[in-house]
């Protein structure tokens, strides 16, 4: 990137995105355009904003707008083409990809020849269960055309509010990036009642965000970022660059929905906002409307970001520590809270106790063999289990349990040192 229509604020806010020195510029914040307009325009010129480079994981909504011609109700193959074709270089340059992706209610629809208009709810699950067979091929077909391997998961509320499905899920799409794969994740409609889905992706697309530790998010829309009013109404609306904090008056600029083809508007981008800053994960929104979107977006196509001055890792460690109430306790031997101490996960063989009843997902208190406390973690058994693999080398656990177990009894990436 390199465009004044897309800054990021300040010095702060760099060295919170993580990112590398060579873009630590010193730059005027402004929360609203009438501020912008007092910048002077030589310094202006000169802002700098990060590359999508710079992120580690990323993970990338599309809608069922830019996906589906509307007025066919067919797929945007040769659009597809060139957003993959954006996918493959960013896996190319190291980094871990995750698309969100809408469409199979659209695509459905057309198949089964569903008049236009707000559909039933059995109506949309009957859509969703055709439309999600080709959304998922013509996805497989576009990124393995780069020699890339895509992979379908589809997630219901449950599974990112239940904690035992999120870590499930969690593992899932971690197991999945770990091989190089890229998940492309939708909500699954066909059994998702009103009372509980997300109703629109770019939600889902942040609490996936969130689970996978993604440090940034990219909502691609049919509108490139947000604006103090909705533009196609109020010709005077201005168009925001940055979002340091979402306030009551930006959550005032939110829109209304979208058209049929798609459940998303300005607000729910704006909640998405929410949800990926209290993880940690940085958000923009913008057009993805141009061929090769993200391309656009890299040369400084206008847009949006979101700015969090968390990261991934400790927005996790902060809601582990304090959010959750331990439900039990695992006693360590020395040279597992040794290691624990030098950043290992906890295994089987370094518990030598457990106390409470409690289930696999919950949280836990950690302590070493004096009785201090290390820490908390989300741990991989239930207490029954745990008490049967306690000792135990990894490579036991199948026999002793008489299927595969994990080989941690807490991932570091679930456990909280110092914070306990």
């Amino acid at each position: 990137m390199g465009s004044a229509d897309c800054p990021v604020n300040i010095k702060r806010a760099f060295q919170a995105a993580r990112l590398p020195g060579k873009h630590l510029y010193a730059l005027q914040a402004w929360r609203f355009p009438q501020q912008a307009e007092r910048l002077p325009q030589q310094r202006r010129a000169h802002v700098k904003t990060p590359q999508l480079s710079d992120f580690r994981r990323i993970v990338v909504k599309v809608g069922s707008s830019l996906l589906v011609d509307r007025d066919r109700g067919r797929l945007r193959h040769a659009w597809l083409a060139a957003l993959a074709e954006d996918l493959a270089d960013l896996h190319q340059r190291g980094a871990d990809v995750l698309v969100v992706s809408s469409g199979a209610i659209a695509l459905g629809r057309t198949v089964l020849g569903l008049p236009s208009g707000p559909l039933r709810l059995e109506e949309s699950q009957a859509a969703a269960a055709v439309g999600q067979i080709a959304l998922a091929r013509n996805w497989a077909e576009a990124l393995g055309a780069h020699g890339l391997t895509a992979g379908q998961v589809l997630l219901t509320l449950a599974d990112t509010e239940q904690r035992r499905r999120y870590l499930n899920a969690r593992a899932t799409l971690g197991r999945l990036l770990d091989l190089r794969a890229i998940p492309v994740i939708n909500e699954n409609d066909t059994v998702a009642t009103t009372e509980i889905r997300y109703g629109d992706n770019d939600r889902l697309a942040a609490r996936v965000a969130t689970m996978a530790g993604a440090d940034l998010l990219v909502l691609f829309s049919d509108i490139d970022g947000l604006y103090t009013a909705p533009p196609a109404k109020d010709p005077s609306a201005r168009h925001i660059p940055v979002v340091e904090r979402i306030t009551p008056e930006i959550d005032a600029m939110a829109g209304g929905a979208a058209s049929e083809l798609s459940r998303g508007g300005m607000r729910t981008k704006i909640e998405a906002g929410k949800i990926a800053a209290a993880g940690g994960t940085h958000m923009l929104i913008a057009d993805g409307r141009a061929k090769n979107p993200l391309a656009s977006v890299a040369g400084g196509g206008r847009c949006t970001w979101f700015l969090t001055a968390s990261t991934p890792a400790t927005a996790r460690k902060t809601w582990i520590a304090g959010s959750l109430e331990p439900r039990g306790t695992l006693h360590l031997d020395a040279g597992a809270a040794r290691a624990l101490r030098g950043g290992a996960s906890l295994l089987p063989v370094g518990v030598v106790r457990i106390e409470g009843e409690f289930a696999r997902g919950d949280a836990v208190l950690i302590r070493d063999p004096d009785g201090q406390l290390l820490g908390r973690g989300l741990v991989s058994y239930d207490a029954g289990e745990a008490a049967l693999v306690l000792g135990k080398a990894s490579r036991d656990i199948e026999t002793v349990l008489g299927h595969p177990g994990r080989a941690e009894m807490i991932h570091r990436d679930d456990m909280a040192l110092g914070l306990g």
